[in-house]
């Protein structure tokens, strides 16, 4: 088995490395002047890769290891975390809605319909809220969690 500052590293490098996956599924939906099927797809391709870059060592590494090294900056890193898993799991909720009206009025197939997001149901603006809402405080409390992360890393395998 490899030693602890070896997984240490892999986790901090593979964790980092799903931070640009973010930042281009983000460009991605940001720069569709219309969100196809095509768009939403290549999207989500961009993305999981970074969600599973992030989570796999989170739950393979960093859970297990919690309890045994508790201490004030392990706990507020992992509120940090937990929290952004909560936002993503928040905006998710106005995802998943979203994705039924849109389907339910063809506009992924045909994407080209003079159709106004709002007028496919009433709920829809407070969907969309709670997409935007969900997602930025999911980068948010990731970016903090991670600049925690670091910090612990640095001075607990690095410098200490």
């Amino acid at each position: 088995m490899a030693d602890e500052t070896t997984l240490a590293t892999l986790a901090a490098i593979t964790v980092t490395a799903s931070f640009p996956f973010y930042i281009y599924g983000a460009w991605i939906m940001i720069d569709a002047e219309t969100v196809s099927w095509d768009v939403l797809v290549y999207h989500l391709k961009i993305i999981f890769p970074g969600l599973v870059l992030n989570t796999v060592p989170v739950v393979t590494w960093m859970l297990p290891r919690l309890f045994q090294q508790l201490n004030g900056l392990s706990a507020l890193h992992a509120i940090l975390g937990l929290q952004a898993y909560a936002m993503l799991v928040f905006a998710l909720t106005g995802i998943v809605r979203i994705f039924q009206a849109k389907w339910r009025a063809n506009l992924y197939r045909d994407p080209d319909q003079t159709v106004s997001l709002d007028d496919l149901h009433e709920n829809m603006g407070a969907w969309r809220g709670r997409l935007r809402v969900g997602v930025f405080g999911y980068v948010v409390f990731w970016i903090l969690a991670w600049l925690l992360g670091i910090y612990r890393y640095l001075s607990g395998y690095v410098l200490g």
